[in-house]
Formats: C-alpha cells, sequence, structure tokens
C-alpha cells in the first residue's frame, strides 16, 4: 500500500534536522523543545495541512519574540529545506505575518524559491489585493523562475487546497497584467501556471478569458501553448468560440456511423469496448476534436456527465475504423454504481452518435 503524504513529509526526520539547522544559527533556539512541542499527543491524528501549521506554530513559540528576527533566522536555514518540507517556512508567514508585511512579503518572495510561498500569500491578497498585485507585477518579472511562477499561481482565483479569492473570482481583471507579462515566459514551469490561471478564470468568466486567448494567439509558439491548455475546460465544455480559436469549426461534412458496443452489459470493474466509423464527406481534408462523454450514474440516481478525449487531427476524406477501450474500475476520483449508462461520439462539439450500457454489481 502506498505512504500517505502526511508520513511522507513533516516527518520526525526531518523536523529534526530543521531543529538542528535552526540551532546552528541561533544560540538561542531549543531544539529539544521545538521537538517536544511538535510531537505531542495530538501530532499522529493530524493530517498533513494541520501537520505542517503546527510545526509552523511551534516554531512561533521557540524562535525568537522578534518576527523580522525570526524570518532572519529562517532564512538562512530555508536553502536546506526544498519541497513540501519547505512550505513550513512560508505558513510560517501566514501565521504570525499578517501584521507585518513589510517583512512578510519579502519573505515570501525569497521563501517559494524552496517550497512554493502561493497558498500563504493568499490571505494578504484576501486583505488588500491591489497592494499585494503591486508585488505580483514586479515578481513576474524576476530572473528566478521560482518566483515568477509564484506571481502567477499565487493570485489563481481557484488554486485547488487553497482559501479562496471570491474578489478575483468575482474580477479577475487585476490578474490580467501579472499574465500578460508572463505568456511568452521562457519556463515551461511558469507557463503551466499561466494556462492554470487562465482556466480558473474560464470557470467564471469564459467570455473574458477566450477573448485574452484571442487576442493572445499567434503570438508565439510558447503562447499558443498556454492558450491550448488553458482553454482545456471550454474545449471539453463545447465552447465555441474556444473549437473555432483551434480550427475545429463545422463539422457537417463529417457522419459517425455503425457506433457498436462490445457489450451492452458489463460488471463494475471491466473493460467497456467500442467501435464506430468516421466518414469524411468532401474534398478537403478535415481538423476534427473526437471525444466520447458519458453519463455516469451516481449513488443517488442522479447522472452525472465526462468528457474524454479520443483524438484531435486533420483527417482526410474517406472512412475510418475507430476502436477504444475505457476502464470501469473505481478510482479515487471516480465510484461506479449500477445503471444505465449513455455513450455519445462528440466530432467538434457536436454529438453525432449515442449508445446504452448497463454497469452491474
Amino acid at each position: 500500500m502506498a505512504e500517505k503524504l502526511k508520513d511522507l513529509f513533516f516527518t520526525r526526520t526531518t523536523l529534526t534536522k530543521l531543529a538542528e539547522a535552526i540551532a546552528q544559527v541561533e544560540a538561542g533556539f531549543d531544539r529539544t523543545k521545538y521537538l517536544s512541542l511538535v510531537f505531542d499527543d495530538a501530532w499522529e491524528a493530524k493530517e498533513l495541512k494541520a501537520r505542517m501549521r503546527h510545526a509552523a506554530i511551534c516554531l512561533g513559540q521557540t524562535l525568537p519574540k522578534s518576527y523580522a528576527q525570526a524570518l532572519k533566522t529562517l532564512q538562512e536555514v530555508a536553502p536546506q529545506s526544498r519541497g513540501f518540507d519547505g512550505l513550513i517556512f512560508p505558513e510560517f508567514v501566514e501565521v504570525y505575518g499578517l501584521e507585518d508585511w513589510e517583512h512578510s512579503l519579502p519573505a515570501l518572495e525569497f521563501f517559494t524559491r524552496f517550497g512554493s510561498s502561493e497558498f500563504a500569500i493568499r490571505p494578504f491578497l484576501h486583505q488588500d489585493p491591489e497592494h499585494v498585485m503591486t508585488y505580483m507585477l514586479r515578481w513576474a518579472e524576476s530572473d528566478d523562475p521560482h518566483v515568477r511562477r509564484f506571481a502567477s499561481e499565487g493570485c489563481r482565483p481557484r488554486l485547488p487546497w487553497a482559501m479562496a479569492l471570491p474578489k478575483f473570482k468575482a474580477d479577475p481583471t487585476p490578474i490580467l497584467p501579472v499574465l500578460e507579462k508572463l505568456k511568452d515566459d521562457e519556463s515551461e514551469y511558469v507557463r503551466k501556471s499561466v494556462a492554470n490561471n487562465l482556466n480558473d478564470i474560464s470557470k467564471d468568466h469564459p467570455e473574458l478569458m477566450i477573448g485574452l486567448c484571442e487576442r493572445w494567439h499567434g503570438h508565439s509558439p510558447r503562447t499558443d501553448w498556454i492558450i491550448k491548455h488553458a482553454c482545456r475546460g471550454l474545449l471539453k465544455g463545447r465552447h465555441e468560440r474556444a473549437l473555432k480559436l483551434f480550427g475545429f469549426g463545422d463539422s457537417g461534412q463529417v457522419e459517425v456511423a455503425k457506433l457498436q458496443l462490445g457489450q451492452e452489459r458489463i460488471a463494475i470493474g471491466e473493460d467497456l469496448t467500442f467501435s464506430f466509423e468516421l466518414q469524411v464527406g468532401g474534398t478537403d481534408e478535415c481538423k476534427l476534436r473526437l471525444e466520447y462523454t458519458i453519463d455516469f450514474v451516481k449513488a443517488n440516481g442522479k447522472t452525472s456527465k465526462k468528457v474524454f478525449q479520443l483524438a484531435e487531427k486533420t483527417y482526410g476524406t474517406g472512412v475510418q475504423l475507430l476502436r477504444k477501450k475505457h476502464a470501469t474500475a473505481d478510482l479515487t476520483t471516480r465510484k461506479h454504481y449500477p445503471g444505465t449508462h449513455r455513450l455519445a461520439i462528440v466530432v467538434n462539439g457536436q454529438e453525432s452518435a449515442v449508445a446504452s450500457f448497463e454497469l452491474c454489481n
């Protein structure tokens, strides 16, 4: 069985290493006291984020009372704790620094190089987004890709596992100048963040987002990659402007015929197989985005549609036979329930053929 995340990070080994590193640069730091505070009777029951918060609070109880001095100490040891374990430093700022922006915001810029500050910046954004976005604009021009990514990732309206930013969900326009600065970034790490930020925006303001993508389209191959990745939600949602932006226009010359299921009744955990003929008429090649959807039965008997991509390429005229196998094994993100499920083949956003199958225990 795979280890739980909470057992991989902020372990006794890594926190002991952190305590020893702090003791080397801060003479008054009591590492024994720190570790005893961390590993209290409630430690084992805490989940990952709760462990990180608890470990950061214990730092505040054992580091110098001066917040500025505590930050100076943590900045000296931060390079020794990278990745997820490095998130403890921005967490410390979030817990203790909301009343001292002069020290806190530069500290978050520094700490994001070792463990991303994308979560810790959000309470500051919630309090005063206009002020924080002046920093984000400056960070977007940093020589360090970790800082540039932070400028985008930190202000995502719907960042997973983070506190919401309702002001940016309602009006994302303050984010756009930051994304403009990063739309042709040399780092794929940064470009992915820009695309994810735009995808977040598309969920609340699809027309605003697609309008920006239309303006950016053709700027450079790197920008075009961002746009395509950003529009994934709109493409799955059959958004007409998004489909046209990428050349998936009228599919009137295309027909889907002879949709056949391998079985019309299958047990949960078995594979569903299906095939169909793709008939492309006319004399010209046709750029097609092929998908299939399944209306999954939920525990309450209602259904929920999921979209799966089959292919995205240019097809010549004629007939092609396509086959697909779809697994019905339970996943962490999807549990299957018995009932009648609906399968549809979608061509450039248009449903073209439908069949049903029975999923049973």
